[in-house]
């Protein structure tokens, strides 16, 4: 494995109420020098959550997506708060937004977006025995919660709505862990 480059200097680039964008030089171990751009994580972090209603079914959200200015059908989501665990986050987020509470919350891996230039990673969780609880969001609409079976996975590859790279990752990600081919280290 290469030697990773030494960071020179990082310095502020821009910023707007959801992105910071940092400069960073680099210098790497084969003496080639150059600065980069990165968006900086801010915050706690994220969750995606994969609630289960049972043992083959898995709720998905349809919302509003303002980057690509359509509905896109995918996990439930958000950040993590100030003085919350990626667990309570995730459990929190789940009664938002599909209106259930989990009793088993397990997490399952970290997942970045483009780590060539964001930092930003989002935790799995799987969230199994689940009961109805609602608390209010922070969604403009409420999402539309649509069961899908684990089984067709291959299925939902193959909308138009379904694009969230994250979203797709994590349900492959829960059902190996759920069929027992993978287990978080």
């Amino acid at each position: 494995m290469p030697t990773p480059p030494e960071i020179l200097a990082r310095r502020a680039a821009r910023d707007s109420r959801f992105l910071r964008v940092e400069e960073v030089d680099l210098a790497f171990s084969n003496g080639a020098r150059r600065t980069f751009e990165r968006l900086t994580a801010s915050g706690m972090g994220a969750v995606f959550i994969v609630p289960m209603l049972d043992d083959a079914t898995v709720l998905l959200v349809r919302e509003y997506g303002a980057g690509l200015d359509r509905y896109e059908l995918g996990l439930p989501k958000g950040r993590i708060d100030r003085d919350e665990t990626p667990l309570q986050a995730a459990n929190r987020e789940l009664q938002e937004e599909v209106g259930y509470g989990a009793r088993t919350l397990t997490p399952l891996a970290s997942l970045s977006l483009s780590p060539a230039y964001m930092s930003h990673k989002a935790g799995v969780v799987l969230a199994q025995d689940l009961y109805p609880q609602r608390r209010p969001g922070d969604e403009p609409e409420p999402p539309e919660v649509v069961p899908w079976k684990l089984s067709e996975l291959h299925l939902l590859l193959a909308r138009d709505d379904v694009s969230e790279g994250r979203s797709i990752a994590a349900l492959f990600i829960a059902r190996e862990f759920l069929e027992g081919r993978f287990r978080p280290t």
